[in-house]
């Protein structure tokens, strides 16, 4: 690319260039595998372009990060929004991370490349940890209905979201093998059932799968 044609790109047009580029190689290789350099090359301009709008490639990352985090959690906060039993919230927030991971698969894998095990201090990990805070007020409702105990809620609320979220990395890694709606279906199917009362052909009760 030549020095005019980057001229001509505003400086908000450039920085969503440098911010798609950075979120695709990253995705790739990982941020310690990737220099200023090659990202630099990819997108066309020069090292001190990137040191302008980022002041560097940890800058690049944390913005790449920080939008992925805010993607998803809006989208996941919205499923839990919209009311209903919980069978049907369970649904949409399942449907909500695949739903993410289908249309933005280089946004998740930074999101699990730093933390694969969804434990520690990692990026997904404190996602994790949003999520479920608002999963506990569901299940707690749940529980005093049915005049359960409490105090494991949040135990619940750990294990629902963990579980959801490793099988929707393992659904990205595999190529996407099962459909959209079979993996959501089993998914709740195991969440909402148990082992002991698992249905045989499972389907969604407040998804609309053809949108």
């Amino acid at each position: 690319m030549s020095t005019g044609s980057r001229s001509r790109m505003s400086a908000h047009d450039r920085r969503e260039q440098l911010i798609r580029v950075g979120q695709e190689v990253f995705a790739e290789q990982g941020v310690q595998g990737v220099s200023v350099e090659e990202v630099a090359k990819l997108a066309g301009v020069t090292k001190p372009v990137i040191y302008e709008h980022f002041g560097g490639k940890a800058g690049l990352y944390a913005v790449i990060v920080e939008r992925a985090i805010q993607d998803l959690l809006r989208q996941i906060s919205v499923s839990l929004a919209e009311g209903g039993g919980s069978r049907q919230i369970l649904e949409r927030t399942a449907w909500a991370l695949l739903t993410y991971i289908e249309q933005s698969p280089s946004a998740f894998r930074i999101l699990v490349r730093d933390s694969p095990s969804w434990h520690g201090s990692g990026s997904i990990a404190s996602l994790m940890s949003d999520v479920a805070v608002q999963v506990e007020g569901i299940l707690g409702e749940e529980f005093r209905r049915q005049r359960l105990d409490t105090k494991p809620v949040p135990i619940y609320a750990q294990m629902l979201i963990g579980m959801i979220a490793l099988t929707g990395e393992w659904w990205l890694e595999s190529g996407r093998a099962f459909k959209k709606e079979f993996v959501a279906a089993h998914m709740v199917n195991l969440a909402w059932n148990g082992l002991t009362s698992l249905e045989a052909k499972p389907k969604l009760t407040a998804i609309d799968s053809r949108k």
